[in-house]
């Protein structure tokens, strides 16, 4: 990520309870959209890999900040973050600012729960499918044991020191928790950028976006297209059952295991991964 891609367009979008978001668009303005949702503490640079991707540059890629994430603004009330109003009403305000006809909807890690938050709001007829990347259809409590013992179990996942307000606490937690989200670990130039955008979630934020408790199994059993479902072998962040129930709970799962990456397959493999999407954002348009 030492080049950044550079978006054909930027804005700042009015989300749930007027909070502002951050978007950048990429790719050709014309083509089918694809809408990325990126995961706890990070930014819509996370997907740096696609948007600049030559497989990929015929969609409209459009990334956003999350509320609380990345150059989005960042609300202090705890309503901000709680529930489903506020994740799957920035989507849905994003779709419809944009006027994205039938898009594609991605999400990585806890952008999966924000797009199962939409689809709990509002199902899933204005879209045309949906991507789970390293993340599955439960938060929280609700998440099969198994999976919860495993990260119970690893300190560099749990990351109990990014919630901290000691900053040296807090910088090193947060290398350890990017260190752990990757098989095939990141250069050092791109590991600063990520650190850097990571740094942009305050401790505070951090602690209300990763406490939620959600059952969102009835919302993927009721979907009507297809949703494809990314999991690295390597996973440490989402552990194997999570892949499991997601490919099992998802009415029209297609299901992908990536043997040499972590938690993101994305930027890990990005070849293989771009391929993918773009044969299955291709079907059906």
């Amino acid at each position: 990520m030492t080049d950044l891609p550079t978006p054909f367009a930027t804005h700042r979008i009015a989300g749930h309870g007027g909070t502002a978001l951050a978007v950048a668009e990429y790719g050709a303005p014309d083509g089918p959209p694809i809408l990325f949702v990126h995961g706890w503490s990070q930014s819509h640079l996370s997907f740096a890999r696609q948007f600049a991707a030559p497989e990929l540059a015929r969609f409209r890629m459009v990334g956003f900040d999350l509320r609380g994430h990345g150059a989005s603004e960042k609300p202090t009330a705890p309503e901000a973050y709680d529930g489903s109003e506020p994740w799957g009403g920035d989507i849905a305000a994003v779709i419809e600012a944009l006027s994205l006809h039938r898009p594609l909807l991605l999400g990585w890690s806890m952008g999966g729960k924000a797009l199962c938050d939409y689809l709990a709001l509002y199902g899933d007829t204005a879209l045309r499918a949906t991507a789970m990347i390293g993340t599955g259809p439960t938060s929280g409590k609700f998440i099969p044991p198994e999976a919860r013992e495993l990260r119970m179990a690893d300190e560099a996942v749990l990351a109990k020191g990014m919630l901290s307000d000691v900053l040296p606490e807090n910088l090193a937690a947060t290398q350890a928790f990017l260190r752990a989200c990757f098989h095939q670990q990141p250069s050092e130039a791109d590991f600063a950028t990520m650190l850097g955008f990571n740094m942009m979630c305050p401790p505070e934020i951090r602690g209300q976006t990763r406490q939620r408790h959600a059952d969102y199994r009835p919302a993927a059993r009721a979907t009507a297209n297809p949703c494809l479902v990314v999991w690295g072998a390597h996973e440490r962040v989402m552990p194997r059952p999570i892949f499991d129930e997601c490919a099992a709970e998802f009415a029209h799962a297609k299901p992908h295991v990536f043997e040499n990456s972590g938690h993101a397959p994305f930027w890990e493999e990005p070849e293989r991964f771009n391929a993918l999407l773009a044969e299955f954002a291709s079907a059906g348009v």
